[in-house]
C-alpha cells in the first residue's frame, strides 16, 4: 500500500520531470516523515529515480530513506535477508547500476549487521561496468 500523498508527490514529480530540494525537504518532512513503509513505496521512488532529472539533495535523501526501510524497518533488524537482497538488487538494476543505485547499496552494506550476497553481487557487477566504461572512455 502507498500513502495517497507519496503518490500525488510521484505524480506531480513524473510530470515536472524534476525534483527540486524543496520537493526533497517536503517529501522528508512531511510526506515521508516516518519513513517508507512498505516495498511498493520503495519501488516507486526509484523507478522516480530513474526518469526524473532531480537536486544534488534527492540522492542522500532517497539512500537514507531506502536503508533505513531495508536495515531497520524490516525483521529482524539489522540484517538484509536474502528475499529482501535479490528484490532489492533487482530492483537496483533496472537500467544498470545508477550513481544512486550504487550509494543505496554502499550505504545498506555499511549499515547493516549482514547482508546477503545478492546485494553484494550486485555491488560487484556496479563496479565491474564502472571499470568497463572507465576503460571504454
Amino acid at each position: 500500500m502507498m500513502k495517497d500523498q507519496l503518490r500525488d508527490f510521484i505524480d506531480r514529480i513524473t510530470e515536472a520531470n524534476h525534483v527540486s530540494d524543496d520537493d526533497v525537504k517536503m517529501l522528508q518532512g512531511e510526506i515521508l516523515d516516518t519513513g517508507i513503509t512498505s516495498r511498493l513505496e520503495v519501488e516507486s521512488l526509484l523507478a522516480l529515480d530513474r526518469v526524473v532529472d532531480a537536486a544534488e539533495s534527492w540522492g542522500p535523501v532517497l539512500t537514507k530513506l531506502v536503508v533505513d526501510f531495508v536495515v531497520w524497518n524490516r525483521a529482524p533488524h539489522g540484517v538484509v535477508s536474502n528475499d529482501d537482497a535479490f528484490w532489492l538488487a533487482t530492483l537496483l538494476e533496472i537500467s544498470g547500476p545508477s550513481p544512486n543505485a550504487m550509494s543505496i547499496a554502499y550505504a545498506i552494506l555499511d549499515e547493516a549487521g549482514y547482508v546477503d550476497v545478492a546485494l553484494l553481487d550486485f555491488i560487484m557487477r556496479g563496479r565491474q561496468q564502472a571499470r568497463l566504461s572507465q576503460m571504454a572512455a
